[in-house]
């Protein structure tokens, strides 16, 4: 037999140095373990405190892979808000529930577990339709308004808790004030859950909506386990002391109502909506630069405009004088022959008709139109809002300012992160036309 051939001595001089790295990031990563090893030796050195790194996987339950890289810069002001408002109304619950339980017969000997099921599925049911109809109503605005239908979702659900705490005030209207709670209810759990679905797309800068949205959940239900606990503590000390629970439960519903308007707030949404592209186009044709959604988001609403008439900053607000998605049925033959007609050889070559009728822009939709189409009309209605008594020639000006700027626009909103693929408005009516100019007789 041959000989094994014999390790060399430089060999048996080599070393290797083995790093254990920790974290679900590139970019934040921390060294937990090092293992030095020779031929002739072996030393392991551990990095860090053990408890830090229990500390960073029991962290890894409750905000998203990557975090904070991974989300917005908006992201975590929101979610501290959002819980702590989550807080509130579980507190408040607990004291609405035991006042309806209470109006319901609870621990009456009159009351009849048939009468106490059928109010409550009456409850149930009218919850459900309201849900349907609400849906029916608003659903399609949802996108487009996030942070305002957020917050009236939260301020429709603080008005249902009070209705179920007032419900044993009035023994004859009970049930009347029952379902229109539950009615108000339902109106929440709709805009929430659809606004809620619109914000996760927001925060997730990696793809990563379905991990957001879990350790959203992993939040709430450590959120949920708190309230019910400080709820019940609530609802046994303030027993039999009703001035007691009504003071605790006005507190409470006026922190919860600050709490939402401050997560609301924190929101620098990167869409466009009919507001924000007001609120950028003016800017621009001001100054010729570009806001940043944090700079957007704080001129913007965030209660419905009609409760914010008195601000002056819906006083210059032009997407207000602009109607989009206008129904050809709606046009009467005045409005046909003397606005339509006259407009209409202005956009011979785009997929949209702008007709100014009394100040107002509206907005035609070819059937044909892409996302692009419809972002690019209402940008031009805007322009035309603008300078409708600023200018006597104002197709003509519009256009003109839509084939020099338009373009750059676009690019400097892309530049700042702007969203510039579609426009969240819903569009459900659009319409199709022949532009024929008729041919002058010639004798």
């Amino acid at each position: 037999m041959k000989p094994l051939p014999q390790k060399s001595s430089s060999y048996s001089r080599k070393t290797i140095t083995l790093e254990e790295w920790n974290g679900s990031s590139s970019a934040k990563l921390s060294k937990t373990f090092t293992i030095k090893a020779s031929s002739s030796s072996v030393s392991i050195q551990r990095s860090g405190a053990r408890f830090t790194h229990v500390w960073r996987r029991l962290l890894q339950a409750f905000v998203p892979e990557g975090f904070p890289s991974s989300v917005t810069a908006d992201y975590v002001p929101f979610q501290i808000w959002d819980s702590l408002q989550g807080l509130s109304t579980y507190i408040r619950t607990m004291l609405s529930t035991q006042a309806l339980l209470s109006a319901i017969g609870v621990g009456e000997k009159s009351a009849t577990v048939l009468g106490a099921t059928f109010q409550w599925f009456l409850r149930d049911l009218t919850g459900m339709l309201g849900g349907i109809l609400f849906t029916f109503y608003q659903g399609s605005n949802l996108d487009s308004n996030a942070k305002m239908w957020r917050l009236v979702a939260d301020f429709m659900n603080d008005l249902g808790m009070l209705m179920d705490l007032i419900s044993p005030l009035f023994p004859s209207a009970f049930v009347y004030i029952v379902c229109l709670g539950s009615i108000s209810r339902s109106f929440t759990g709709v805009a929430s859950g659809a606004t809620r679905a619109a914000l996760t797309q927001h925060f997730a800068l990696q793809d990563n909506a379905a991990d957001i949205s879990a350790k959203e959940g992993s939040q709430e239900t450590v959120a949920t386990m708190i309230g019910m606990a400080l709820g019940m503590l609530v609802a046994r000390i303030t027993i039999g002391h009703p001035l007691v629970i009504w003071l605790s439960f006005l507190s409470l519903t006026l922190f919860h109502v600050y709490a939402n308007y401050q997560a609301v707030r924190c929101l620098a949404l990167t869409s466009l909506n009919p507001e924000r592209s007001s609120i950028l186009l003016q800017h621009f044709m001001k100054t010729g630069q570009v806001l940043s959604p944090e700079q957007v988001s704080s001129k913007e609403h965030v209660l419905p405009i009609q409760l914010t008439s008195w601000s002056s900053k819906n006083a210059i607000s032009l997407d207000t004088k602009v109607r989009l998605g206008m129904r050809i049925s709606s046009f009467d033959n005045m409005e046909i022959q003397e606005h339509l007609l006259s407009a209409v050889s202005y956009y011979t070559k785009a997929k949209y008709l702008l007709v100014e009728r009394k100040g107002i822009i509206k907005v035609i939709v070819h059937k044909d139109s892409n996302a692009a189409d419809i972002l690019k009309s209402f940008i031009h209605a805007l322009v035309l809002a603008n300078n409708v008594n600023k200018s006597k020639s104002l197709h003509s000006e519009g256009q003109m300012w839509m084939d020099n700027q338009y373009e750059v626009f676009i690019q400097k909103l892309k530049s700042l992160g702007w969203k510039t693929e579609r426009l969240l408005s819903p569009i459900i009516w659009r319409a199709n036309w022949i532009y024929e100019p008729l041919e002058e007789k010639v004798d």
